[in-house]
């Protein structure tokens, strides 16, 4: 009977290592695809974002401006156009210039127009609907002839970067700081949208304001009880009033939250109570984000070779009868 359990645990050992290892090549799978995919996915979704939002309206807008400036449209037929008398609604000359009608009849558009519209309908998508008037017959030819997207997406990048940096200069220093400011308080003052917007504002300044969270160190914090240690980020000194009240240095430190380390809050800490790590800004962020899974290499933990040597030989010393039981 023994001997029978022996044989049923060595026959199902390898079908659950099996079972183990294609489960870990899975996930390295995981671990290999998900972080390039995420990124890809992420900048397709931060650009539709940009596309839809400030790229569309503008290059609405300013197509607008251009068939403004460049429409030749009719209202009706000239007294002096040339072609047949009963068939002039079908289509005319006028000043050297062929028109055709729009496909409500009503307006004339010159033929060029039409054609190159028409010739190029595959340019705007199988799914585009065909231009029911001739203000969208001539927003397309602008679009066709004088903003190609090959054309307008580099402007339009070249155009936004440039923004983005008068931008960040203007409100960096001086008055537009002050002006920023007082439009921040303002908002923030608008009941419902200062929660939307006060939490925006924490993630993109997590993210891109370099100067507003300049962390000096990385720090270990025993925090929230003895015996349990955080990982924060020093960005200061503390209040002056706590300095005096508990006589001796103290520190502002900001302790992030995982997975989102922008969510964090603050504490204030003695320096004797705390415990500086080597490890960067960076490595550290890593950290929290992965829940502590990303552990830099120079600082991961191995076991003595001493206990690998005992673990070793505490397995190779176990028999079959062992294993059954």
């Amino acid at each position: 009977m023994k001997t029978d359990k022996i044989a049923e645990v060595e026959t199902s050992t390898p079908k659950s290592l099996n079972l183990v290892s294609f489960r870990r090549a899975i996930f390295r799978g995981l671990g290999v695809v998900l972080p390039p995919l995420l990124t890809i996915v992420l900048l397709i979704w931060a650009w539709n974002s940009i596309e839809n939002y400030v790229l569309t309206p503008i290059e609405s807008w300013v197509r607008s401006v251009i068939v403004l400036g460049v429409q030749d449209t009719l209202a009706d037929v000239p007294p002096t156009a040339i072609g047949s008398g009963d068939r002039l609604r079908e289509g005319f000359t006028f000043n050297g210039t062929a028109y055709v009608p729009d496909p409500t009849g009503r307006r004339f558009i010159p033929d060029y127009v039409k054609r190159i519209v028409d010739e190029n309908a595959e340019y705007f998508g199988p799914t585009a609907p065909a231009p029911a008037s001739a203000n969208s017959y001539w927003h397309r030819f602008v679009q066709i002839q004088y903003m190609p997207r090959r054309v307008v997406v580099p402007i339009f990048l070249l155009i936004f970067t440039t923004t983005l940096y008068f931008l960040g200069r203007l409100f960096t220093y001086g008055i537009g700081r002050w002006l920023l400011r007082v439009f921040d308080a303002a908002i923030l003052r608008i009941p419902v949208i200062n929660k939307v917007y006060g939490s925006v504002k924490q993630i993109t300044d997590f993210a891109f304001d370099e100067r507003e969270l300049q962390f000096n160190k990385v720090v270990a914090v025993e925090y929230p009880c003895v015996g349990i240690w955080s990982l924060g980020f020093v960005t200061g000194p503390s209040i002056q009033q706590l300095h005096i009240h508990t006589g001796e240095e103290m520190m502002s430190i900001l302790m992030p939250t995982s997975p989102m380390p922008m969510t964090g809050y603050t504490i204030n800490a003695p320096r004797s109570k705390v415990i500086d790590l080597d490890i960067t800004i960076d490595e550290a962020i890593q950290f929290v984000v992965s829940c502590g899974v990303v552990v830099p290499e120079h600082k991961l933990l191995t076991p003595p070779p001493t206990l690998e040597l005992e673990s070793h030989a505490t397995t190779k010393q176990q028999t079959p009868s062992e294993v059954a039981k």
